[in-house]
């Protein structure tokens, strides 16, 4: 496609207010387009949306929420071009993208790039709100190149408290916590048979007490195993996994996003007990009702300090050195918490909709519920 934007009328009795947010993600990953279509879903009653794509597949910006009535860029410039104009004229917000944020060089580039644009719409009273990131790493070098973004974010909200600590700011339940049926419409017990298994492909394979850990708790709790692929560079992964349990495979090859989810999602809400190292995987199964379990290969913080965040902890569990019997302990104490798990998920959709009302009140004009805090 070409560089151009792909215009449509604004939202009808929105005109005035334009609100631009950067769509990009990975791609290949479903779980990059479930938080952000959360965010997405935020902004729509709000106003009109311009929502930078980049180079993104077919069906990626509708499976982000994106309509009709938005303003669609694949061209970086354009876009940008069209914030300052709107800014320049008083109409315009900005939104960061929720997501992971890597504390490289490289990855500072959206945050010290937009710094024109968000002195402009700030000097021009719009506003400037960051909800729903968290770091990868903590880099002292990136993070003082982060504070002249932060400074002039109105509302900052990080997804785990290790990154509000690094940064400043709150601290908030992830997007995606806030998308699927909801943890507390659990269907019967007995119509969850199967536990879901996804891995990624850039850890080490899991070893055999691992393996045969999940295959003897699912045959003692009459459980069938299916493995799935949320992440497209994690579909080889899947297949050998597969093999390894004997299990049913959901399989991917990258194209229609939707349809997937779709896929995944019913999967997800026959599930008893959800095991992976993916934290979107994990928090797309537990908001179907499911049990989650990080049955770790390696030493990474990630999904407990998120689901922290939301209010779940001991969702990790390092494997590596686990016999077989420790295993089968571990998946037996994650499915036996579910009911409480789905408890403070159900929580956690409540704070989302108090954030979301922060939100909206600085972009829509409306009084916060809530002391707004600058970074």
């Amino acid at each position: 496609m070409s560089g151009s934007a792909v215009a449509a009328a604004p939202n009808p009795g929105a005109e005035a207010i334009d609100i631009f947010v950067p769509g990009v993600g990975q791609y290949d990953n479903i779980g990059d387009i479930i938080l952000r279509r959360q965010l997405i879903a935020w902004l729509k009653p709000l106003g009109r949306l311009h929502v930078y794509v980049g180079a993104s597949p077919d069906g990626y910006a509708e499976s982000l929420g994106v309509g009709s009535d938005d303003v669609v860029y694949r061209s970086f410039s354009s876009w940008y071009r069209a914030g300052l104009s709107r800014a320049w004229s008083g109409t315009a917000h900005y939104v960061f993208k929720p997501g992971e944020i890597q504390l490289t060089i490289i990855g500072m580039k959206e945050h010290v790039v937009v710094l024109p644009l968000l002195a402009l719409l700030r000097l021009r009273g719009g506003s400037v709100v960051r909800v729903g990131s968290g770091s990868r790493d903590f880099a002292p070098l990136p993070r003082l190149l982060m504070r002249p973004s932060i400074a002039l974010s109105q509302l900052t909200a990080w997804r785990d408290g290790t990154t509000a600590a690094y940064l400043g700011g709150e601290v908030m339940p992830d997007l995606a916590f806030g998308e699927g049926a909801g943890p507390s419409t659990d269907a019967a017990a007995e119509s969850r048979d199967t536990i879901v298994v996804s891995m990624r492909s850039d850890r080490p394979e899991p070893g055999a007490a691992w393996v045969s850990g999940i295959r003897r708790f699912a045959s003692e709790q009459g459980l069938r195993v299916e493995v799935v692929t949320q992440v497209l560079r994690d579909r080889q992964r899947s297949r050998d996994l597969a093999a390894a349990l004997g299990a049913d495979l959901a399989d991917w090859d990258g194209s229609d996003h939707a349809g997937q989810e779709d896929t995944l999602r019913a999967v997800y809400d026959r599930t008893a007990l959800a095991v992976s190292d993916r934290l979107h995987v994990l928090i797309a199964a537990s908001t179907e009702g499911a049990a989650p379990i990080a049955l770790l290969v390696d030493e990474s913080g990630k999904i407990d300090r998120h689901f922290e965040a939301a209010g779940v902890s001991g969702v990790g569990v390092p494997s590596s050195g686990l016999t077989e019997d420790e295993i089968v302990a571990a998946l037996a104490t994650a499915l036996q918490r579910g009911p409480a798990v789905r408890a403070s998920l159900a929580n956690a959709r409540d704070e989302l909709e108090l954030m979301r009302a922060r939100v909206e009140g600085l972009i829509a004009g409306v009084p916060a519920r809530t002391e707004l805090v600058d970074a």
